[in-house]
């Protein structure tokens, strides 16, 4: 048998020892230190060492190579899925990278880096709950291209939501009510006849001002807020403004052909299905200012909704995190007045010999 040194003798028990220890993870990186080597020194070194080789001299400061022995033992060593890993794996995806990135909130819009709105930035599908928002986007949020796609189905959307026919059922009574176009009549009658024009308007209107037109001469009619951080009245003069300014599919401004265009020929094709009474000049101007103007009213609310919103939501987080920070007190105050007015626990008596 091979005499070996007293260094591979410590080495081949050690090795035993990693091979059967639960300390298994750490068997790379304390192998790899004792027998990591300057460059030149393995380089110098065969690639197979024999044992009955004469040791190098005393002198030597750098200790040799493990020998050739410990390897199929080491070779043997179970590699588990916990063991240390110095290496990246390929597998993993890097910090800040866009796979490892968290997905964003459930539902809300998202910026260029992919970071979720602001709460006072974000616009809902619906205000309130009810009131239809579709062609809003959130500020700084990236937005879904335009196209004839698209747009038809985002006005089609619009037209038959549910709250649509609400809001449409509202507007025909108080019309009704206010008699504002006496040959329609009152009553029941007056009412349907109010109803079933009112929903060809809307629905036409919808259709040229969302659809057709922004299609046609590719104009982004959705409103883009100017959104928290701006002065209030600016931002109302913005709202006003956007009646005459949308934008193109490149993100420039540019009259609204598109939305003044589709409130002319609403009014223009309303005269094939309302009586001769309400078909003048002066009443079609009448119901072209009343839409700009109701347009401005919900544009207000969709510009300084998300301001609100935010303001109420985080009073109520605020008021959620104080009414639990107050229950912790209380429960630790209660645990604590337990605990001292507990007797305490006597200790047993030694046992007699």
């Amino acid at each position: 048998m091979p005499a070996h040194s007293a260094k591979d003798i410590c080495l081949l028990h050690f090795a035993r020892f990693l091979r059967h220890s639960t300390y298994a993870l750490l068997a790379p990186s304390l192998f790899a230190a004792l027998a990591c080597v300057p460059a030149e020194a393995q380089m110098a070194q065969p690639q197979e060492l024999n044992f009955l080789a004469v040791a190098q001299p005393a002198a030597s400061a750098l200790p040799d190579a493990p020998s050739a022995v410990l390897q199929p033992l080491l070779a043997e060593a179970p590699s588990s899925s916990s063991s240390l890993d110095f290496e990246a794996d390929p597998q993993q995806p890097a910090p800040g990278s866009p796979q490892d990135r968290k997905p964003p909130c459930n539902g809300c819009d998202v910026d260029q880096n992919g970071n979720p709105i602001p709460l006072e930035r974000q616009q809902p599908k619906r205000i309130l709950g009810f009131m239809p928002n579709f062609r809003t986007v959130s500020a700084g949020a990236v937005v879904h291209p335009p196209g004839w796609k698209y747009n038809f189905q985002v006005a089609t959307h619009q037209a038959f939501d549910w709250s649509s026919f609400l809001f449409l059922g509202l507007t025909s009574l108080s019309a009704e009510g206010l008699n504002e176009h006496p040959v329609l009549g009152k009553g029941v009658h007056g009412f349907y006849s109010y109803t079933w024009r009112g929903f060809l308007d809307k629905t036409d209107g919808t259709y040229w001002q969302a659809f057709l037109l922004p299609s046609l001469l590719h104009e982004d009619t959705r409103y883009y807020p100017m959104g928290h951080g701006h002065p209030v009245a600016l931002r109302a003069l913005y709202v006003i403004s956007r009646q005459g300014v949308a934008r193109t599919y490149g993100g420039h401004q540019t009259p609204n052909l598109a939305g003044l265009g589709g409130k002319v020929m609403t009014q223009v094709i309303s005269r094939q299905y309302y009586p001769t009474g309400a078909t003048s000049f002066g009443v079609l101007a009448e119901k072209f200012g009343y839409s700009a103007m109701r347009d401005v009213i919900f544009t207000s609310i969709r510009e300084f909704y998300p301001d609100i919103a935010a303001h109420y939501i985080q009073k109520h987080r605020d008021k959620q995190a104080q009414s639990k920070a107050a229950k912790d007190v209380r429960d630790l105050t209660r645990a604590a007045s337990k605990q001292s007015e507990s007797p305490e626990t006597e200790k047993p008596a030694p046992p007699k010999n």
